[in-house]
């Protein structure tokens, strides 16, 4: 009698909790999934593990990150995908385990921001690599799941590294405007492999910029990202002549592509009558990288 009132407290109290963490999953509707499987395995192990018989275990569809065993280590169940929250040890069955080229980490980055860091499943690797469809992949995990998403495309992996293509500008030139004698930045980022080089030029000039331009500077630097390149055009004290539309040519050996932008340029005079003020001027592509959102 006991051991049977024992486990009626048992099961009412993970049926207590079911209903809780459903609560909770309704007002965190991200966390819904993991809180489901959570209480389930929960059940499971007040339960206990029975015996194994494999043909009675649901097959699993649909897992982008490959299949792991359950906590009995009988059936097989959909894997945790890259950035989901999972169990960072064998003792803990609540949130599920990472897939394949997959491991729980703790993100230390959210105690910087005052936040307790949650396990999260993070990728082996960080290579790049070409698909068999053209693309470029940051790394074997995104590559995995488009695969596993679209099983009757045959992906594979071509090679390591990216793919060669003509270069893909990922945040272009933003046409601004500003008064005689303040400062403008153009900036372009692009993406290809072979890395590209990249140009800046005038409507109307024949010549590169800056030219002989003293007034006028270019700068280059790799990154954001991996493969990529930013191009910075600045233009000290805008003059009238400097309105315009300016043109970022990024290419390799593969191909070329071009995005443009324009510059007005207003005389003091000329911004009275109209009654708008200027933000803060960028004068270094430090500032523009700072506050890209707002300089546009």
């Amino acid at each position: 009698e006991a051991k049977t009132l024992r486990s009626s407290c048992l099961m009412l109290s993970l049926l207590s909790l079911h209903w809780a963490l459903l609560q909770l999953g309704q007002a965190f509707p991200s966390t819904s999934d993991y809180l489901q499987r959570g209480w389930q395995r929960l059940l499971e192990e007040g339960e206990g593990c029975a015996e194994c018989q494999p043909e009675e275990c649901p097959v699993p569809r649909g897992c982008l990150a490959g299949t792991v065993r359950d906590a009995c280590d009988c059936c097989w169940e959909c894997a945790n995908l890259e950035g989901q929250i999972c169990d960072l040890d064998n003792t803990n069955h609540f949130y599920g385990k990472c897939g394949e080229h997959l491991e729980c980490r703790l993100d230390t980055r959210d105690l910087h921001h005052g936040e307790v860091p949650e396990p999260q499943c993070a990728c082996l690797s960080h290579l790049a690599l070409c698909g068999s469809d053209g693309k470029t992949y940051t790394q074997i995990c995104r590559f995995l799941e488009v695969a596993r998403a679209h099983p009757d495309a045959n992906l594979t992996v071509a090679h390591e590294g990216p793919c060669e293509s003509e270069p893909q500008i990922t945040s272009p030139p933003y046409d601004t405007w500003n008064i005689t004698g303040q400062d403008v930045i153009f900036g372009c980022e692009v993406f290809a492999y072979p890395m590209a080089s990249i140009e800046w030029r005038k409507d109307g000039m024949e010549m590169l910029l800056p030219g002989d331009d003293p007034h006028i500077s270019v700068q280059f630097r790799g990154g954001p990202q991996k493969y990529e390149v930013t191009g910075w055009l600045q233009i000290q004290g805008v003059r009238v002549t400097d309105e315009g539309t300016y043109r970022c040519f990024a290419r390799n050996r593969v191909g070329e592509v071009v995005a443009l932008a324009s510059l007005t340029v207003f005389t003091p005079d000329q911004l009275n009558l109209t009654g708008f003020s200027l933000p803060k001027p960028h004068t270094t592509p430090e500032d523009y990288m700072e506050s890209e959102e707002d300089y546009y």
